[in-house]
């Protein structure tokens, strides 16, 4: 048997919960499995054209849908043609709800997402690639005006610092060297466990309990929840990746309020100045929202002269899409050509901000700077501020830990050479 074939929407957690139910899954064959995203209107809908063509390429297999649109809408799903089960958030990583037999018995109901336990994923090896995905965390408590993610993976709940230090051990023994710490809502972590451990806690005792870890790095992380000792973590520890990647949203203080965001513009600017002040070499990204209701120009454009004025190199950037049964959806919309045009000028600008990020680094490498690297292939990796890397003048071994110097720029990548 080949293994079920299994198609991903959405985030990274998604990605790694699809790693975990394909190793559940080798022993199927002929089964397709849809792991779908609720966060846009658009992932939706990649993911429906995904079920219609799986059906309709191989009427014969059994087409089932997990993830956080099925949960949020099952019948939705099952009613599409070809689909015989749905297996909510609550299931999909657990080894059973995968077995022949199971997937046999009759359909049965998914479980309430908001009483009943999300577990964490089980570790997945992901074979072949240098970075792991480890998931620290579950679900969100808090309610954004424009995301439905909290019905589709619950409240919150925390991993234990001892199992994600054993996880992480075991990632690494199998190869891995750097750890991706990642959730629904990684900021939340440890308010739900005994003494309410905060992240950097957690960060600290990984990096303690894993010494061959050779690099450390968070997934998305609020800005609102920054505690001391991910401060002390981020410059004290070499091991912690320089890169930020922060749920930001908007840079307009009333679209943030409308939107129940939990940070301001000014919280969000000394956020990342103060991290470039403890590790001048930081490569700061984030999520926007392009378009959001009620948005005017001038607040559209306090969100783009904040991304410029700051530097943010890495942007994912998502025209706002109505989500059913949320407040932003009730709210006068922003046309959607105007939410395409405000996303374009972001993207534009972030591009830019990423060519000077990297030209920086060329001009670092140019006066003997040097950069740490994990490379991913014989040419490629990623440096700890997460700048693309070509090698060249020589071919590296995956997994290798290189000390490099930035030479040139590539469109795509910073040229580096051995030191």
């Amino acid at each position: 048997m080949s293994g079920a074939d299994v198609l991903t929407f959405g985030c990274r957690l998604n990605l790694h919960e699809s790693e975990a139910i394909a190793a559940q899954t080798r022993h199927l064959d002929d089964v397709v499995i849809v792991n779908t995203c609720a966060v846009t209107a658009s992932a939706e809908r990649q993911a429906r054209q995904a079920v219609r063509r799986a059906h309709r390429e191989r009427p014969d297999a059994r087409i089932v849908v997990t993830g956080c649109a099925a949960q949020v809408a099952p019948e939705k799903w099952l009613a599409l043609p070809g689909v015989s089960r749905i297996v909510g958030n609550v299931e999909k990583t657990k080894a059973a709800i995968w077995k022949a037999d199971a997937l046999d018995a009759p359909p049965r109901p998914v479980p309430d997402i908001m009483t009943a336990p999300v577990p964490a994923t089980p570790v997945v090896e992901a074979g072949g690639h240098v970075r792991a995905l480890l998931q620290v965390q579950q679900g969100c408590d808090h309610r954004c005006t424009f995301c439905i993610i909290p019905f589709g993976r619950g409240p919150s709940r925390s991993v234990g610092v001892a199992d994600v230090v054993g996880r992480a051990r075991v990632l690494v023994e199998a190869g891995h060297r750097e750890i991706v710490l990642t959730g629904v809502d990684i900021a939340s972590w440890g308010q739900d466990l005994d003494g309410r451990p905060t992240l950097g806690v957690l960060c600290r005792a990984v990096l303690d309990g894993v010494p061959d870890l050779a690099r450390l790095r968070l997934s998305s992380l609020d800005p609102a929840a920054f505690d001391e000792e991910l401060w002390r973590v981020l410059a004290e520890e070499p091991r912690f990746a320089p890169h930020l990647h922060l749920s930001l949203q908007a840079a307009n203080d009333l679209v943030l309020k409308r939107m129940k965001r939990r940070h301001s513009r000014a919280q969000a600017g000394a956020l990342i100045e103060r991290a470039r002040s403890l590790r001048p070499e930081l490569g700061v990204g984030a999520d926007l929202i392009a378009g959001f209701p009620t948005e005017t120009d001038e607040q559209a454009q306090d969100t783009l002269d904040f991304v410029r004025d700051h530097r943010i190199a890495y942007l994912h950037v998502f025209p706002y899409s109505e989500r059913p049964g949320t407040p932003a959806a009730r709210m006068p919309a922003v046309p959607n050509a105007l939410r395409q045009q405000r996303a374009a000028a972001l993207r534009e600008a972030g591009l830019a901000n990423r060519t000077l990020f990297w030209q920086g680094l060329v001009d670092q490498g140019l006066i003997g700077e040097t950069l740490d690297v994990l490379m991913e292939g014989p040419e490629r990796g990623h440096s700890a501020q997460f700048a693309a890397i070509r090698l060249t003048g020589t071919r590296a071994q995956r997994g290798e830990r290189l000390i490099v110097r930035a030479v040139a720029l590539d469109p795509d990548a910073v040229v580096a050479r051995m030191t």
